[in-house]
């Protein structure tokens, strides 16, 4: 542990060491490493280096009104935005939170993970914010797509007016193949992702620059006082205006969440040396533009291009915005995918899509739920000044959640003092809670939106997990303890069939369902049966060496488990293939899987409420067989089935 004397932020470790997934596979040397900075780029940086397309904008019409003048509303804009891009992103995240990697990994889940192991037990308000603050994510990976595709495509107004009637029409053309391309994956695609950021980097510089020069006065702004100033003189306007601010910082989340992929190196490289500077220059432009022209207030972004450079800057904010939504729901898959690890939701179909990055999956009934929410945003709301509103509400209050966790990890992992804890993080806290009161005063104009997607996550999550306990304690009730199941069975003499059957259970302690149907209906039993217990680490990944454990209990019976990171795919005729053992034959054709399908119905005098009885059921229907799941040949197992009431 590290030594809390010691004035550098320590680098989280444990002492169940495990290598970095993102250290492999990606070569060596300085090429790798700049391979993962323009990778980065790419993924990373996508939500927020798009967000200049809306912000000023938004900001500017949120400020209309008050006593001072609409010069001093444009500085102290600019100075809002950009110390909340030194301070929410810059210090925050570049600075300590990218250093509180769970193994490698990082995203709220894996955050709350590593604060349940600092604490050293599972507590429940730390899984209350881990499942609110994933929830959040969820619902902004709805909303980004819709407001960043739509004001990209927005943009053709200034090309030609005869072209708004073809904003929204497009904007659904476009999001629709987004989705239906999901299920190819990112593999070949990614690879064009960074440099078309680079460029489209460059370009929001390049367009900066150019205007800076028609007011040097907006260079006033990087004073953190005209904010202050501003913010003051505004009074309660300038919480509305907040509200609007914060939108600068969308995507801020992604730097930690896509942590595993590219590391924290490239990921600070990318923004200290491109992203930051590219953005504030953009920004400063944006603000010098209306300075000196007051009536271009309407949409300072484009307004920055020449006529001609117009549709160019369209087609490439497009694209720009095809990867800033890619990006979103990538992780939106990879957050799906860590709470069915985790328990958290009903085993779904996961896809991989690429041979060589177990991050490049896909998941179809995420995906359509995804897609179906988009659309319905871009159809209610029509317009990316409509959807601001409802896109800082889960943005502030995932980082709030972040910070929550953050204190934990400092204080209890890094071992810092309460006191320098509480000093290091107050600052963001404070601030991260006056955005989310800006943006709860949208809560009417379309806040509610990201609200209600995260309370259904939850209470998804609350069910399932709620129903899985019930469902658990009467299987239990009906099983057979396995001492007394193999006595019975000694003293029986049932024949043995040669091979070796897989039993998946959750308790090794007691005899599988589906084994007591077998002996019940066949009169038979394999020669070796092995209980396996499949389980979840708190660690992305775990090695090879830790992942199997086998005991056995007599010639024909054995317990086995097998344990995943809870960012890895399971895979257990792979796992067992490398169980060496000279009495039991794993090798594929001498090896059955003897499965349960379990059919749940809903009870009479249920221990859950009849409306989350009927939601339970509702999600078992949802869950892919363990067949599917854990990626057993479907020639290799047997599936008997048994209903349950709960």
């Amino acid at each position: 542990m590290n030594d809390p004397s010691q004035s550098s932020i320590p680098h989280s470790k444990d002492s169940h060491s495990h290598s970095n997934p993102s250290e492999h596979g990606h070569g060596s040397g300085l090429k790798a490493y700049w391979g993962l900075v323009v990778g980065s780029l790419g993924v990373v940086y996508g939500d927020i280096g798009t967000s200049p397309l809306y912000v000023f904008r938004t900001a500017i019409a949120s400020a209309t009104g008050g006593t001072i003048s609409f010069e001093e509303n444009v500085i102290g804009i600019l100075s809002l935005i950009l110390w909340t891009l030194t301070i929410s992103v810059t210090i925050k995240y570049v600075v300590l939170i990218l250093r509180a990697d769970n193994n490698g990994e990082g995203g709220t889940l894996s955050l709350m993970a590593l604060a349940q192991r600092a604490i050293g037990r599972q507590t429940f308000a730390v899984f209350i914010l881990g499942v609110l603050g994933a929830s959040l994510f969820a619902g902004d990976a709805v909303i980004t797509p819709a407001i960043s595709v739509l004001s990209a495509v927005e943009g053709l107004k200034f090309v030609s007016p005869q072209f708004s009637k073809f904003v929204l029409p497009l904007t659904v053309v476009i999001i629709i193949a987004l989705f239906v391309l999901q299920s190819k994956g990112t593999a070949t695609v990614g690879k064009l992702f960074g440099p078309i950021m680079i460029v489209w980097f460059l370009v929001l510089a390049a367009g900066g620059i150019t205007h800076i020069a028609d007011s040097p006065k907006i260079l006033l702004a990087l004073n953190p006082g005209y904010a202050a100033t501003f913010l003051w003189h505004k009074g309660a306007l300038g919480i509305l205006v907040l509200g609007s601010v914060f939108l600068a910082v969308t995507g801020g989340e992604a730097l930690y969440a896509d942590l595993g992929h590219f590391r924290r190196g490239p990921i600070q490289t990318a923004w200290i040396g491109l992203v930051f500077p590219c953005l504030g220059l953009n920004y400063v432009g944006q603000g010098a533009m209306l300075l000196s022209h007051p009536d271009m207030a309407t949409d300072p972004f484009f307004l920055l291009f020449p006529k001609w450079a117009t549709l160019p800057v369209v087609l490439l904010a497009t694209m720009a915005t095809i990867i800033a939504s890619q990006a979103t729901i990538t992780g939106a898959f990879s957050l799906f995918r860590q709470a069915i690890q985790l328990r958290l939701l009903p085993r779904l179909v996961v896809r991989q899509t690429s041979a060589t990055n177990r991050g490049q999956i896909y998941l179809p009934q995420i995906n359509f739920i995804i897609l179906a929410g988009v659309l319905f945003l871009v159809l209610a709301f029509r317009s990316s000044d409509n959807l601001a509103a409802a896109y800082g509400v889960a943005v502030t209050g995932t980082e709030l959640v972040t910070t929550s966790l953050m204190f934990i990890v400092i204080s209890k992992y890094w071992k810092f003092s309460t006191l320098t804890t509480t000093l290091m993080l107050i600052p963001f806290f404070l601030l991260e809670l006056v955005f989310l009161s800006a943006n709860l005063s949208k809560v009417l104009e379309g806040g509610y939106l990201p609200l209600s997607l995260a309370s259904l996550l939850c209470l998804t999550m609350w069910t399932w997990m709620r129903g899985t306990k019930v469902l658990g304690d009467k299987i239990r009730a009906e099983d057979t303890p396995i001492n007394a199941f193999i006595a019975s069975v000694i003293k029986s003499e049932l024949k043995l069939t040669k091979g070796t059957a897989i039993y998946l259970t959750s308790n090794a302690d007691l005899a599988p369902t589906a084994l007591l149907h077998v002996v019940k209906h066949f009169g038979t039993m394999h020669e070796h049966n092995v209980f396996l217990t499949v389980l979840t680490s708190e660690f992305p990944s775990v090695p090879e060496t830790e992942r199997v454990k086998l005991t056995r209990i007599n010639d024909h019976f054995s317990k086995a488990s097998l344990t995943f990171g809870f960012m890895e795919d399971p895979n257990i005729p792979l796992a067992l293939s490398k169980i060496k053992d000279p009495e039991i034959d794993f090798r594929a054709m001498k090896t059955s899987y003897v499965l349960s399908r379990r059919r749940i119905k809903q009870a009479q005098g249920s221990e859950l409420p009849k409306w989350q009885d009927n939601y339970f059921v509702s999600l078992t229907r949802l869950s892919a067989n363990a067949a599917d799941y854990f990626q057993i040949p479907i020639d290799q197992s047997v599936e008997i089935g048994h209903q349950y009431l709960v």
